[in-house]
C-alpha cells in the first residue's frame, strides 16, 4: 500500500502547473498551509502532498505536522505514517501531532509504539506529548503505562502544567483508580474549569454523586460540560428529579444538554416527557443531531406513537439528517414496535451501510409480528453478508420460534448460540426456551431446562412456565412455580391471581381461599393497571383503568356508558366466569 500510494503521489506531483510569478519560500509554506486547512476531501489531501513531495516541502517539519493534523481529521493514520516515515529528521512537534491523530482516531497502542520510537530517536517530549499519552494509556486501559507516564511527567518538570494534570486526573478515573485521581487533583496547584469539571466527571464515574455535587458546589466557576456531566450522572442513577432540577438551573443549554435530559427520560420509562423536551428544543431554535434524533424516534417506538414517529422521520429527511445505522436501526424499531412492518422492513433495505443493530431490529420487527419463517430468513442473510450475532439476535431469533411454536429449530438455534458462536446463553435466552417449550406443552422439558440453568432463574423465568402450566391446565407444576416466585417477587399479585384462576376453573374453592388468605397475610394487593397511549393533534394523551386524571375524563366515561348500553341493547352478555380477581 505504501508503495502504490506514493507513486500515485509522485505521478500526481508530475501534473504541470501554470506558470506564474515565483514565491518566495515563506509564501510557499503559507501557500501549503491554507491548502490543507481548505482540504475537504482526502483526494485534495493527496494532490497537497504531491506538491510537498515534488518542492521537498515533506521535509519541512511545519508542514508535516500540518499534514498529519489534517489526515487526522479523515482519520487516516495510514497517510500520516506514510508522510512521518519519509521524513529524516522529525521534530517534537511532528511526533506531537501523530500520537496526538492516533489518539483521536482510537489507535492508543499505536500512539504508545510512537512514543517509544520517539524516545530511541532522542527527541525530547513537550508538555502536550504528554497530555496525549496520558490520554493513549486511557483508552488502552494501560494503568502500568499511565503510572511510567507520569513519573515521566516529574522527571521532565511538567508536574505544574494544568491540562497535563488534568488529563492524568482523568486518566486515573478512568481506569478506576479513584484515589489517586482525587490525590492528583488536590495536588494541582492551579486549577482550570476543566480540571474541575473532569474531577466531577470522575466522581460520577465512581457513582458517588455526593461528592460530586459537593465538589460542584465548591466550584468558583462553571461551563456547560459541568452541568452536562451533573445530569448525565443523575440520569445514570435513575434520579430524574436532580437530572432536572440541573438541567432547569442551567443558564446555558447546547445540544448535549438537550440530548442528554432526552435519554435521561428515555432510560427511565418518561417518554412522554422525552418527546416534551425535544419539542421545547426546537421552539428554543436548538438544531438537534443524529443522536439526539436516534433517542427520539426510541420514544416514539416504546409508546407505540406511529403518527408522530413518522413527523419525525419526515424531520429527519427534511433536515438533511444523514440515515445512519443509529438513526436507520431506530427507524427500523420503531415502525415495527407501532406495528408499521412494511415500513420498517422499507427502511431497512433503503439503509446503504447496516450493521448489528440494523439486523438486530428488523429480526426482532419479524419475530415480534409472528413472522418466524422469515425473522430465521433475515438471521440466515445476516450471516451471509459476515454480520456476526450476539446475544440480543438470539433472543430476536428465539422469539421467533416461541411465536410459531418451532421447538426444534428452536432448540438447535439455542445450542448453535454457544456451539457455533461462543456466545453463553443468558437469563433472557433461558426464559425464552422456557417460554418455547412451555407454550407447546413440554411443561417436564421446561422444568428440566430452568433446573439445570448455570444462573438463577429470575421471575420472568417462572413466569414463563407458570403461563405455560395454565394454558394446559397443569396445577402441580404451576404450584411449584408460584412457591418459587413467592420467594423471588412476593409482592407480585399477578402469578397469585393466574395460580388463583386455574384453581377456580377446576372448581378447588378451598385453594381459591387459601390462596386468598395467604395473599391478605402477605399484604400483596392487586398491581397499578396498564397504561394505553394515543396521539392526537401532536399530544400524547395516557390513560389507565378507573383513571379520571384526564381533562376530558367526563366526556370519556359518558361514552363508554353509551358504548356498555348500546352492548346490552345489542344482546351481549358478559362471561360471568371469567377472573375472580
Amino acid at each position: 500500500m505504501s508503495l502504490n500510494t506514493i507513486t500515485n503521489l509522485n505521478r500526481l506531483s508530475m501534473q504541470p502547473r501554470p506558470l506564474g510569478q515565483p514565491q518566495t519560500l515563506s509564501q510557499q509554506i503559507q501557500t501549503i498551509v491554507d491548502q490543507i486547512k481548505k482540504c475537504s476531501n482526502l483526494y485534495q489531501l493527496e494532490t497537497i502532498y504531491a506538491t510537498m513531495i515534488k518542492t521537498n516541502a515533506n521535509q519541512d517539519c511545519f508542514l508535516t505536522n500540518q499534514f498529519v493534523t489534517a489526515c487526522a481529521t479523515f482519520c487516516r493514520m495510514d497517510y500520516a505514517i506514510l508522510a512521518f516515515t519519509q521524513m529524516q529528521k522529525p521534530n517534537v512537534f511532528v511526533y506531537n501531532a501523530l500520537i496526538k491523530g492516533l489518539v483521536h482516531c482510537h489507535n492508543p497502542f499505536q500512539a504508545l509504539d510512537y512514543h517509544k520510537h520517539m524516545l530511541r530517536a532522542g527527541v525530547w517530549p513537550s508538555s502536550f506529548t504528554f497530555s496525549s499519552l496520558v490520554k493513549a494509556c486511557g483508552l488502552a486501559s494501560e494503568l502500568g503505562f499511565g503510572e511510567s507516564v507520569h513519573g515521566q511527567v516529574w522527571k521532565h518538570g511538567f508536574e505544574l502544567h494544568v491540562f497535563v494534570q488534568t488529563a492524568l486526573v482523568d486518566f486515573y478515573a478512568n481506569v478506576g483508580k479513584f484515589v489517586e485521581s482525587k490525590r492528583v487533583f488536590d495536588e494541582m496547584p492551579g486549577r482550570d474549569v476543566f480540571a474541575w469539571t473532569t474531577m466531577v466527571s470522575g466522581f460520577l464515574k465512581a457513582g458517588d454523586l455526593v461528592s460530586s455535587r459537593r465538589l460542584f458546589d465548591k466550584m468558583p466557576e462553571r461551563n456547560t460540560a459541568t452541568w452536562n456531566a451533573m445530569i448525565n450522572g443523575y440520569a445514570r442513577v435513575g434520579d430524574v428529579e436532580s437530572a432536572e432540577l440541573f438541567f432547569n438551573q442551567m443558564p446555558v443549554k447546547d445540544i448535549i444538554s438537550w440530548t442528554t435530559m432526552i435519554n435521561c427520560y428515555s432510560k427511565n420509562k418518561q417518554f412522554r416527557e422525552a418527546l416534551a423536551v425535544f419539542e421545547e428544543m426546537r421552539r428554543n431554535k436548538v438544531s438537534p443531531d443524529e443522536v439526539t434524533m436516534a433517542s427520539v424516534i426510541s420514544a416514539c417506538a416504546h409508546l407505540g406513537a406511529l403518527n408522530m414517529g413518522k413527523e419525525i422521520h419526515q424531520y429527519v429527511m427534511q433536515n438533511g439528517f444523514c440515515l445512519d445505522v443509529y438513526i436507520g436501526s431506530a427507524l427500523i424499531d420503531m415502525y415495527a414496535k407501532c406495528g408499521s412492518l412494511e415500513r420498517s422492513l422499507l427502511v431497512f433495505f433503503k439503509l446503504r451501510e447496516k450493521n448489528l443493530f440494523c439486523w438486530n431490529s428488523v429480526i426482532e420487527g419479524l419475530a415480534v409480528h409472528g413472522c418466524a419463517q422469515e425473522a430465521l430468513a433475515m438471521f440466515d442473510s445476516m450471516e451471509r453478508h459476515h454480520v456476526k450475532p450476539n446475544g440480543v439476535t438470539f433472543v430476536s431469533v428465539l422469539s421467533a420460534c416461541t411465536h410459531a411454536g418451532l421447538v426444534e429449530v428452536g432448540r438447535q438455534r439455542f445450542l448453535s448460540m454457544t456451539r457455533d458462536y461462543s456466545i453463553p446463553p443468558g437469563v433472557e435466552h433461558y426464559g425464552c426456551m422456557v417460554d418455547l417449550l412451555s407454550k407447546a406443552g413440554l411443561l417436564e422439558d421446561a422444568l428440566f431446562l430452568i433446573r439445570s440453568m448455570k444462573l438463577e432463574p429470575n421471575p420472568v423465568i417462572w413466569g414463563a412456565l407458570l403461563g405455560g402450566c395454565k394454558l394446559h391446565r397443569n396445577l402441580e407444576i404451576a404450584q411449584f412455580a408460584v412457591n418459587e416466585l413467592m420467594v423471588l417477587d412476593p409482592h407480585d399479585s399477578g402469578y397469585y391471581t393466574l395460580l388463583l384462576n386455574m384453581y377456580a376453573e377446576v372448581n378447588r374453592w378451598a385453594q381459591v381461599t387459601k390462596i386468598r388468605q395467604m395473599m391478605r397475610e402477605l399484604g400483596v394487593k392487586k398491581g397499578c393497571p396498564g397504561s394505553s397511549w394515543i396521539h392526537m393533534e401532536s399530544k400524547i394523551h395516557q390513560f389507565a383503568a378507573s383513571d379520571k386524571s384526564h381533562l376530558a375524563s367526563d366526556e370519556i366515561y359518558s361514552i363508554l356508558a353509551e358504548l356498555d348500553l348500546q352492548l346490552k341493547l345489542a344482546g351481549y352478555v358478559p362471561d360471568e366466569l371469567g377472573p375472580i380477581y
